[in-house]
């Protein structure tokens, strides 16, 4: 049993990853940038509180006590290369000074190499609409990557795409980026809360698909 920071967790998969982590005995503490708007999260075992991921201070805040963070949180509003920039570093500042060791992200396909080693993102026939989102998210990795922390941090993505409708099978694999790969939300979750649990290990970047 411990203690677990979600941020983002009134979306799709913080939402799982919540329920997850409860379902394993750990505490939550879900954060969301309007608490208001999701009274149904709190309850037992839950402690829904508003916060924003983009500053360090109240990342340290919110972090006091805790042994581990998912960071699954996202701004629409917000420019994705300033957002996960700026959600990155705070992250690696205030779970640092709060003490918390563990780091587990939700990342995109897109940002996974092919067999070739080219990025998914910079093949031929890429959907160029999502391109400034995948460049937000290896924006925020590069920063990761490139700090000098003690964080164990990891970055989780579904090696294909998320399967919105279906059912959790329980059950998911490791995987090279594959866009024929499905996960549901439920399913990806488990991945998510077994890298929390695990013992701690540097790694840097997955993809997990259903199994």
């Amino acid at each position: 049993m411990g203690k677990v920071l979600v941020f983002g967790a009134g979306g799709r998969v913080g939402r799982v990853a919540v329920s997850e982590a409860l379902r394993r005995g750990h505490h939550v503490t879900a954060v969301v940038r309007n608490a208001s708007r999701h009274p149904d999260m709190e309850g037992a075992g839950v402690r829904l509180v508003s916060g924003d991921v983009t500053d360090a201070d109240a990342v340290a805040d919110l972090a006091a006590g805790h042994d581990a963070a998912i960071m699954a949180a996202y701004d629409a509003g917000a420019q994705p290369d300033i957002f996960f920039t700026a959600a990155a570093r705070a992250l690696l500042d205030g779970l640092a000074r709060a003490g918390v060791g563990r780091l587990v992200a939700v990342g995109l396909a897109a940002t996974l190499e092919t067999s070739e080693g080219t990025p998914l993102m910079d093949t031929p026939g890429f959907p160029q609409e999502y391109r400034p989102l995948c460049l937000g998210h290896a924006a925020g990795t590069a920063v990761l990557r490139s700090s000098a922390t003690s964080l164990d941090w990891l970055i989780i993505s579904p090696a294909g795409d998320f399967d919105h409708a279906g059912a959790g099978s329980g059950r998911y694999s490791t995987s090279d980026v594959n866009m024929a790969s499905r996960i549901s939300h439920d399913d990806f979750a488990i991945a998510l809360l077994d890298e929390i649990d695990a013992p701690r290990h540097h790694r840097t970047h997955v993809g997990v698909e259903g199994a």
